[in-house]
Parts: C-alpha cells; structure tokens; sequence
C-alpha cells in the first residue's frame, strides 16, 4: 500500500520503518524539518533498537521517504496513519491539540483528492475523540462525509519503548475501530500475517482498549512495589512471595476477575485485604493502591444502591444472596450490605436464592446473618417466581436457572442486572433494564 505516517516521534518512527520494511510505499510526515532530514538522510529520528538499520535499509530501497508537506502526502497515498502526541495538561486532561491541527491539514487535502482515502488514528485518546471531535474537523475542512467519501479507523499502538520494533512485528493483538468496513478491511491488510488475534471493534472500544491495558500495567506495577515494600518491612524475600504468586496461571495471571460484575466478598478476600493493609500500617510502610481497594469496593456497591433508588420504586426483589454462586456462605457478602441498606432505606424487599435455606445455615454463618439481616426468614422465598410477582424492580446477582426463567416473564419491570445475564446484550435495548457496569 502507499501509506502516509503523520507525526515522527517514537510511534509514527517505527511504524514508519517496520511497514517500509514490509513493502509498503511510506511517506513520513513533520512539521519539524530536522526529522525530515534525518529521515531523507537514512537515520533514525528516535534511539530504539533495529531503528537505525531499518531506516537506513528503507530509505536506500526506496521505500520511505519524509516531507513536510501534507498536500503532498495525502496526494500520494491511500492510506494515513495519525501518530502525533497527545500530551496531558497540568490538571490531567488529555490534550488533542496536534490531533485537531492533523485532522484539519488532512480534511484540507482530501477536499481536492479524488479516489478513497483512509484516515487511521494511531495516536492514544479518551473514547469519544474520534467520533465526537477528530471526524467533524475532517469532514468541515474536506467537505465530505466520512464513511462515505473517506475512510476513517482507530488503530491503537501496543510499542514498548525499547522493544518496540519487536513489538511491531510480534503483537500480542491487533485493535481496529472501524467507522466503516471498508476501512477496517484495509487496516486489517496492513498487518496481515503478524501473529496475535484481531479484533475489529467500535471507534470508541478501539480508543478505550489502550487505556484498559495502561491502566492495568499501571496498577501491577504498583501491585508488586507495594508489596515489595512490606516483603522487605517484614524481612520477606519479595521476589520468593511472587515467584509463588506467578506460578498460580489459574487465578493470578490469567482472566479470572477480570470481567465488570459485582462488588466482592466473602470469608477470605476482605478479611485478608484488611489484615494486609493493618500489616503495612504496623510497619510504617505507605501502601495507597492496596488500601484503597477496599473502598473502591465500597463504591462499586453504593452504585448498584444508587441505581435502586434512582428507580423511585419501593417493592425490589433480590434474586441471590450468597457471595458466590453455588454456595450458602453469606459472610460479607456484596448482596447482603445490599439488601441491609435497601431495608435501611424502607424498602419492601423480597429475597430468592436457591442455595440459602434459613434452616441450613449453621456457625459462623448463621451468626453473621443473624447479626446483619436478623429477619432473614421474613424476606426469603422458596420461589424465583413468587419474588417477581412481589417486584416493581428486579436486583438480579445470580445467574440460577429459576432466575433466569423467572424473569422471562418481567414484562415491563426494571431489571438491574449485577452479574451481566446471559441475554444482556438484547435486553439492553429494553428501556427497563439496567447494567451495573456494562
């Protein structure tokens, strides 16, 4: 393909290079001359392993070559890739600055190119940007509509500085947000036979993805050095604790936990969680990511509250109770705070759950539920339907096959939905229904 690379910093450098080497016919494109003439020159902007050679091996081909001039280069190409910075500001906030002055120089161009082009955005943005902002740029200065006249497509960037040239031809995936299909079929050829799996997604999935796995490289980063620092307060091999840690591939490095539901509980990881963070404070040893896990719980089951009252509903049936599906432990469970702060509040609630049978309960158990909702026997029914039947406002927190049944037959009632049912996809288009996060 011809393609334009808009911006010549560490992204656009090696996308620049690694598609050249490919044998694509690549345009670098700058607004500072210096990179140019590097570029014309066979060197690399930009310090990065294999940069240099690729570079020079593309340039002397013939392959890539660098301009300032964006008429040139949308006139040239089929494709731009969009590389440009996107800094934050002081107060955190995202700035698209050089995003806005790209989009507007490409509209300029396309409004006096015939043939389709593609506009690919590479650089990191909050979801919302490309849609809400960048398409309305290109299709004012263009005069044309996009998906229509030209293509447009969110392509995130996965590069590690350092590795990032092996990155490029060894991606763990391949993200497209496509506007059109006919966008996202030439985006896909572009990589086509790299390794790793392609997803082709909303623009706006396709801009939160980048987000999803900084944050979470963010928050094991900080995982580990917290918990290296109280390894190291309490006289602990750190490294021994996580070679342990990592050997678990079922629960630890893997996709457990990791799919938006409800709040956690249970007799283990609260318990555990605040043992931990009393250790940490024990040892004068600052921990802010893990004590703060707690109350991030916290916060994700006042939300499911606030989506009750919201309702302005006063009869709410609960369909589940446990902390897990599939078993009767009730000890700190999400659903019972639950149900405690609606009864708080006056709500007429009504409780099913199949596996929680006041008789049965017995210990710890028993005293805890005692201790928490003490009228227990008044809410729970032996009957999924019957608590339909009570409900203006359906809470659902199990996935039961009687719940699911059940609430075949919700007609117009509100369902809140906290473990994401199986058909929430199609209920999503009921003005009734409700999901926690999702």
């Amino acid at each position: 393909m011809k393609i334009s690379v808009f911006g010549l910093g560490y992204v656009g450098c090696v996308s620049a290079a690694c598609f050249a080497a490919q044998g694509h016919d690549v345009v670098g494109v700058d607004v500072n001359p210096v990179k140019i003439d590097l570029i014309s020159s066979g060197q690399a902007p930009v310090v990065e392993e294999r940069i240099g050679d690729l570079t020079a091996e593309a340039v002397r081909s013939g392959k890539l070559r660098a301009t300032t001039d964006v008429g040139e280069a949308i006139g040239s190409t089929d494709v731009s890739l969009i590389c440009v910075g996107t800094p934050s500001a002081p107060n955190g906030s995202l700035s698209t600055e050089y995003l806005e002055r790209v989009a507007e120089e490409i509209g300029d161009a396309l409004s006096g190119k015939e043939g389709w082009h593609t506009v690919v955005f590479r650089s990191t943005m909050l979801p919302g940007t490309c849609t809400d902002l960048l398409i309305p740029i290109l299709e004012k200065a263009s005069g044309r509509i996009a998906g229509v006249d030209f293509g447009v497509a969110v392509n995130p960037e996965f590069l590690r500085e350092g590795t990032s040239v092996r990155d490029f031809f060894e991606p763990p995936k391949t993200v497209i947000g496509e506007l059109d299909s006919t966008s996202g079929d030439i985006v896909a050829a572009l990589y086509e036979g790299l390794p790793g799996d392609v997803f082709r997604v909303p623009v706006a999935v396709a801009e939160m993805a980048k987000y999803a796995d900084n944050a979470f490289h963010g928050l094991k980063i900080s995982f580990a050095n917290e918990l290296g620092a109280i390894c190291q307060a309490l006289g602990l091999d750190s490294h021994r604790v996580m070679d342990v840690f990592l050997a678990d591939r079922k629960l630890n490095i893997s996709p457990a936990y990791l799919r938006p539901g409800f709040a956690f509980g249970g007799s283990c990881l609260p318990k555990d969680l605040r043992g931990l963070v009393y250790a940490a404070r024990r040892a004068d040893v600052s921990v802010p990511l893990l004590s703060h896990v707690l109350p991030s719980n916290e916060e994700h089951l006042r939300r499911a509250f606030d989506l009750v009252t919201a309702t302005r509903s006063r009869r709410i049936g609960l369909f589940g109770l446990s902390f897990k599906p599939g078993t009767d432990d009730l000890r700190e469970s999400p659903l019972v705070e639950l149900a405690e702060r609606l009864l708080g509040k006056g709500y007429d609630l009504r409780i099913y759950d199949a596996n929680v049978s006041l008789s049965r309960l017995l210990g710890a158990n028993r005293d805890y539920i005692d201790g928490r909702l003490p009228h227990l026997g008044d809410l729970l029914t032996n009957s999924a339907d019957e608590v339909l039947a009570h409900a203006e406002v359906c809470v659902v927190g199990s996935k039961d096959p009687a719940v699911l049944s059940a609430l075949e037959n919700a007609g117009e009632r509100t369902i809140i939905d906290l473990v994401r049912l199986p058909d929430a996809e199609a209920r999503r288009a009921h003005p009734g229904y409700v999901g926690l996060g999702w």
